[in-house]
């Protein structure tokens, strides 16, 4: 955060005005639903030109917003998961996982984790937070598969990181805590001030 931008921030929103408060106000307005499609081509092929809002009282509640995704994502691995989800099935402590999936492709209030745990009542909101193009938790579903590269034969096997940081829940705790993050990130964006645009 450069001198010249705090000046112009501080003469606009008062002396309170950290270069922290900027960094969070960045974050949350890098997460406005009317920035991201009204800019969707030029972000796509060049860094973005953020606006600082006319009002001091939208500056701030962009930058709190900004604040609290970001412990939201920096933590992620820490976020409980959501109460109103279900787990099925993890008494059994199966927790090995071949590929995560829905049991119908438009059926996606539950992941079968594996042969023994389900994941069900997951909010439709959860999907609606998007990282590159598909859902955070799609991704997870994605990644968190055994999978073998063709060419190398080199198999990816997930397992062997929950067994590695000695959690054999790992797995299971991440999709638990992804599904949380993305529904208080949807929240959190619904909140943020609306900003128009010419």
């Amino acid at each position: 955060i450069t001198d010249f931008i705090l000046e112009r921030a501080r003469k606009q929103y008062g002396n309170k005005v950290s270069k922290e408060d900027i960094f969070y106000y960045v974050y949350g307005f890098l997460h406005s639903p009317e920035y991201r499609s009204t800019f969707a081509n030029d972000l796509k092929k060049a860094l973005p030109r953020l606006p600082l809002v006319d009002s001091p009282k939208d500056f701030w509640a962009f930058s709190k917003a900004g604040r609290q995704l970001a412990d939201l994502h920096i933590d992620y691995e820490e976020v409980p998961p959501h109460p109103d989800v279900v787990v099925e099935g993890a008494e059994s402590k199966a927790y090995k996982v071949k590929k995560l999936r829905f049991p119908k492709k438009d059926q996606k209030d539950t992941i079968l984790y594996n042969s023994q745990i389900t994941i069900k009542n997951i909010p439709a909101k959860a999907y609606e937070y998007v990282v590159n193009g598909r859902s955070a938790i799609e991704w997870i579903i994605d990644r968190y598969q055994i999978k073998t590269d063709k060419k190398s034969g080199i198999t990816n096997d997930p397992n062997d990181w929950a067994d590695e940081v000695g959690n054999p829940r790992y797995i299971l705790d991440l999709i638990l805590s992804v599904i949380n993050v993305s529904t208080q990130t949807v929240d959190i964006v619904e909140g943020l001030p609306k900003v128009e645009f010419e």
